[in-house]
């Protein structure tokens, strides 16, 4: 595996900006689809998008977190991290009282927004994550593209807002998908300090000191 010192990954999260259509069917068909590609038929999803349910693997229900394997491809990863090149800045915060971004130690990184549907690879990452999450894609907000150096991080947190100014313009997050793009050789995980399988993984010296802490991807 070739060594790098950054770890790239991009985040894109869902507001819950109105109530969704009940997909609870769609969950429930999910256990007769093993071995095949899942497509989605929503009026707010392209109908071509589909997704392998084979490739998903719970980590925790307490709480909720997936993995899935494979879900961009060398290109499309290559293409998010050049779109960042040269636009990355400081990563900021929201204040918990103002809602403002803000500079915090809690977090060493630098990152930078792309416009939503930005270009037709872009789209189509999103129309996939919708899929996948059988939320609309309309409620998603624009992909965050992140970088970590080697000793930079963010520390513990929740992805919900704090303060009343973020809940008031666009709801609560109700979801995160992050999606790395590079790889490192040790290092480089987000890790879930309250998941219920952190007792289950076995970790080695590739591990970092902060994923022993906790259940780590």
């Amino acid at each position: 595996m070739e060594f790098r010192v950054l770890l790239s990954l991009c985040c894109f999260s869902f507001l819950l900006l109105f109530p969704h259509p009940s997909h609870g069917g769609w969950f429930n068909n999910l256990k007769n689809k093993r071995g095949s590609l899942v497509r989605l038929k929503s009026e707010n999803v392209a109908s071509s998008v589909r997704f392998d349910p084979t490739r998903v693997t719970q980590l925790s229900w307490h709480p909720r977190a997936f993995l899935y394997k494979g879900f961009l491809t060398h290109e499309e990863c290559d293409h998010l991290i050049k779109l960042a090149k040269d636009k990355l800045e400081k990563s900021m915060v929201a204040d918990n009282e103002s809602g403002k971004s803000v500079e915090s130690e809690v977090r060493t990184s630098s990152g930078m927004f792309l416009s939503k549907a930005q270009d037709e690879i872009v789209a189509r990452i999103e129309e996939r994550i919708a899929a996948w999450t059988f939320l609309p894609a309309e409620n998603g907000e624009a992909i965050q593209i992140l970088r970590y150096e080697l000793g930079q991080k963010y520390e513990p947190h929740f992805d919900y807002f704090h303060d009343k100014v973020n809940q008031q313009l666009g709801g609560h997050r109700i979801a995160t998908v992050l999606m790395y793009l590079s790889d490192v050789k040790k290092g480089g995980e987000t890790v879930f300090p309250n998941a219920e399988g952190k007792v289950l993984q076995e970790k080695d010296d590739t591990w970092s000191d902060c994923a022993k802490k906790g259940y780590a991807v």
